[in-house]
């Protein structure tokens, strides 16, 4: 097997620097709770276990050749986005409300407010399974993850063995940078989760990677 592994690592390298819908969704996870964010980085590469599989079999041959079946998964995938990014809006909005009349109820000497950990989070199995759902979708309806496996990846691949092994190999390796990545992506974030509680800092938060959710999926719309 003969693969050009510098390039190939230079060129992965900088595709996860360059902050992406994934990126928004790791780190709005992490902040949440550091097991969703981890969750949701596995959940990102699974979906890019599936484009390079596709890619290894021809399937994302076929979608890159058919412009109705490429539109419909960007057109998916930007839905997704905007899906996210309303629940985000909302939620810091209706949030917003609860702490002005968490205000009102600490005003009043019968009123009992409830606690932001009883309030916030869900069971550790369903906090898993959001993240987990939320990078895997993201990913998998991006298809610019599925061109990058079709058209990239084979400019590192030589002669003289099986295209489908490099590409499952560089696959393979792209995967494995990339979960050490996200972990470590999600360390950091979840250092922020202190700053993050303040209510205030929360509900910018919210309303900001709402926004950028939605913006990012209007873009992706506009763009098929």
């Amino acid at each position: 097997m003969s693969v050009d592994l510098v390039g190939f690592l230079g060129v992965v390298l900088v595709a996860y620097v360059v902050p992406g819908p994934d990126f928004l969704v790791v780190v709005r996870s992490a902040t949440e709770h550091p097991a969703k964010g981890r969750a949701a980085a596995l959940g990102a590469q699974s979906g890019l276990c599936v484009h390079m599989l596709a890619a290894a079999i021809g399937l994302s041959l076929i979608a890159a050749r058919s412009p109705l079946v490429y539109d419909a998964i960007k057109l998916l995938g930007a839905a997704y986005l905007v899906h996210l990014g309303i629940r985000a809006v909302l939620a810091a909005r209706r949030a917003g409300r609860e702490r002005r009349a968490g205000r009102e109820v600490s005003n009043d000497p019968k009123g009992v407010a409830t606690p932001p950990s009883e309030a916030e989070g869900g069971p550790g199995r369903g906090r898993w399974r959001s993240g987990f759902t939320q990078g895997f979708l993201t990913n998998v309806l991006n298809p610019k993850a599925a061109l990058f496996f079709l058209s990239i990846l084979p400019q590192f691949v030589h002669g003289g063995g099986s295209t489908a092994r490099q590409i499952f190999f560089l696959g393979i390796l792209d995967i494995l940078i990339g979960v050490a990545y996200w972990f470590a992506l999600v360390a950091v974030a979840a250092r922020l989760r202190e700053l993050l509680a303040r209510p205030k800092v929360r509900h910018r938060w919210e309303l900001t990677t709402g926004w950028l959710f939605i913006a990012i999926g209007i873009g992706v719309a506009a763009a098929a």
